[in-house]
C-alpha cells in the first residue's frame, strides 16, 4: 500500500476542510446571533457578539416551556424505539430463519415501503387515525413511528441476523428452549450492535421529525420541541434574540445525543459488514 503523502491528496484534504467550513457557516450565524440583543443582531450579524447575552436563553427557555415539550419528545422517542426494536426485531427474525418463499414476498413488501412519499398517504392516514381516535394521542403517534419506521428497522436487523450462526439456536432448542426464549436469550443479546445503530438513526429521524406530530398532535400540550420551536418562531418572528436561542435550546439535546452515541453507529455498521 502506498502511504506516500502526495499533492492530490493535500488538494483532497483542502478541499474537504473548506467544505465542513462552508457546512459550518449557518451554525455560526445561528449561535453568535442568539447571543446577541436584537439591536446587535440588526446592526452587526456575522460579527462576534460583543458581550454574551445569555438572558435570550433564559427567556427563550421560559417562552417556549421547555421541560414539557422536552418531556413530550424524549416520551416519544423512547416509546418509539422500544416499540421498533421489540416488534423490528422478531419480526426480521423470523423473516430470515423461516426459508419459505412468502417471507421473501413480505422482507420485499417492507422494503420497497421505505420508497413510498409521506406526503402521498398523509391524507388517508389522517383519515383513518380520526376514526381510530389516535389523533391528539402521543401512543397514537408512537403507533404511527412503528409503521412508517419498521422497513428501515426491519432491514437492517434482517442483514444482521443473517450472518449469525443457526448452529447456536439449533443447540439451545435441543437443551430444550422454546422459540421464543431462543430469539431473547440467545439471538437478541447478540443483535447488541444493530440495535444501538437503529435507535441512533430512529431517534435522530423522531426527535427532528415535523410534519407527522404537526399533523396528529393538535393539542398544545403535546407539541414535541420541533413543534414547540416552529409556533415560537411564528410568534416571536421579528425578536431574532428569542428565536434563535429557541432554535438552539431545541438543537443542544439533540447535538449531545449524537456526540455521545456516534461511535456505536460506526460499530453497529463494521460489525454488520464483518458478519
Amino acid at each position: 500500500m502506498d502511504n506516500k503523502y502526495t499533492g492530490k491528496k493535500f488538494t483532497v484534504e483542502i478541499f474537504a476542510i473548506i467544505l465542513g467550513l462552508l457546512f459550518l457557516v449557518p451554525f455560526y450565524y445561528v449561535i453568535s446571533n442568539s447571543l446577541k440583543p436584537f439591536s446587535e443582531i440588526l446592526t452587526s450579524t456575522s460579527a462576534l457578539p460583543k458581550v454574551l447575552q445569555f438572558e435570550n436563553y433564559i427567556n427563550a427557555f421560559e417562552k417556549l416551556n421547555f421541560f414539557k415539550v422536552f418531556s413530550n419528545s424524549l416520551i416519544i422517542t423512547v416509546a418509539s424505539n422500544i416499540v421498533l426494536v421489540v416488534f423490528c426485531s422478531m419480526a426480521a427474525y423470523m423473516l430470515v430463519r423461516t426459508k419459505k418463499k412468502i417471507s421473501n414476498i413480505i422482507f420485499m413488501t417492507f422494503v420497497a415501503a421505505m420508497i413510498i412519499p409521506f406526503q402521498s398517504i398523509m391524507i388517508p392516514l389522517i383519515k383513518t387515525a380520526g376514526s381510530l381516535n389516535l389523533l391528539n394521542s402521543i401512543w397514537g403517534i408512537v403507533i404511527m413511528y412503528l409503521g412508517f419506521g419498521s422497513g428501515m428497522t426491519i432491514f437492517l436487523y434482517h442483514g444482521f441476523i443473517k450472518g449469525i450462526p443457526v448452529e447456536l439456536e439449533e443447540a439451545a432448542i435441543i437443551d430444550g428452549c422454546s422459540r421464543f426464549g431462543v430469539f431473547w436469550r440467545i439471538v437478541f443479546p447478540l443483535l447488541k450492535p444493530i440495535t444501538v445503530t437503529t435507535v441512533i438513526l430512529n431517534s435522530l429521524w423522531i426527535w427532528n421529525d415535523f410534519l407527522l406530530p404537526s399533523l396528529v398532535l393538535q393539542n398544545p400540550e403535546l407539541r414535541t420541541i420541533p413543534l414547540a420551536t416552529f409556533f415560537f418562531f411564528g410568534q416571536y418572528t421579528k425578536q431574532w434574540d428569542l428565536a434563535l436561542a429557541a432554535l438552539m435550546i431545541g438543537i443542544i439535546p439533540l447535538l449531545i445525543f449524537f456526540f455521545a452515541m456516534q461511535k456505536h453507529i460506526i460499530k453497529g455498521i463494521t460489525s454488520g459488514s464483518i458478519k
